[in-house]
């Protein structure tokens, strides 16, 4: 696992940041001290490459250095035209990404990240949905589904395996009802559940997995239609009023996170760097 190098780090991985650093370009003293010129030199490379340019060597940053494809990676210009479409300053974009995104978009073995929630098929599968539908027995169904495969279809959250390992939990559920397993995951580095496929303008929630897994550019696109369909959420974002925008964005137990106080602080170091704001 890459660990992830950031400015005020003294380290020997830092010294070999910079000499690959300098392989590409940069003109450090290889010191192992992530100082202000080794951040410069970072945001520097990330922009020659087309990431993110926050100054942070992650796994993508280091992944590039390597000679990894960063073209399904999400961009400087992916973010900008995000600001741009929501009418607010491109900081607030770079901080959300920052705490609310999950870093990366896929999983190591290449399909996007997912974490499937057990208790959410249940509910998908209670819901009627086509006509004649019998709610009762709807339930009756998931009920019996619930006894055999507990891990899978529960009342109760739970049941996480964690990494690549949720991809084999949704591939179980996917034999058990498609629709209703897909719908019970959140994806991509935005965390968006596929229940909200319809919400969000897609034609089926198959149509909104195929293109979670497609890019972080795309799962960046799904995000950008989340806020916009939620006027009180896009409201809180363009005032830069975090408490609310993270209460609604992560739920009434936000502040157990600190998920406002971190969004507050990551746009102030990325202000400093993306000063410019977008016209509404």
């Amino acid at each position: 696992m890459t660990t992830t190098l950031r400015p005020g780090d003294r380290s020997q991985a830092v010294a070999q940041l910079q000499k690959k650093l300098n392989a590409n370009g940069a003109k450090l003293e290889v010191n192992g001290n992530y100082g202000d010129e080794t951040e410069k030199a970072v945001r520097a490379y990330q922009r020659k490459v087309g990431l993110i340019d926050d100054g942070v060597a992650g796994s993508k940053t280091q992944g590039a250095l390597a000679g990894a494809d960063c073209s399904h990676l999400l961009s400087h210009a992916d973010l900008a035209a995000a600001a741009k479409r929501l009418g607010v300053d491109l900081a607030s974009i770079y901080a959300i990404n920052q705490v609310e995104s999950l870093g990366n978009g896929f999983a190591s073995n290449g399909k996007p990240t997912v974490l499937f929630e057990r208790h959410i098929m249940y509910r998908q599968l209670c819901t009627p949905v086509h006509e004649g539908d019998n709610a009762v027995q709807l339930k009756m169904h998931a009920d019996e589904l619930a006894i055999t495969y507990p891990n899978l279809v529960n009342p109760k959250p739970g049941g996480y395996a964690g990494g690549t390992a949720e991809h084999q939990r949704l591939a179980r559920a996917r034999m058990l009802d498609d629709t209703s397993a897909l719908a019970s995951a959140s994806w991509g580095a935005f965390q968006i559940m596929g229940f909200h496929w319809q919400l969000l303008g897609y034609s089926s929630v198959q149509e909104f997995a195929e293109r979670m897994a497609k890019s972080e550019a795309e799962q960046l696109e799904a995000f950008v239609r989340f806020i916009e369909a939620d006027p009180a959420l896009h409201k809180a974002l363009k005032a830069k009023k975090w408490a609310e925008f993270a209460k609604r964005y992560n739920g009434p137990n936000y502040a157990r996170n600190q998920y406002d106080t971190k969004l507050e602080h990551a746009y102030s170091q990325h202000a400093q760097c993306q000063p410019e704001p977008v016209a509404a």
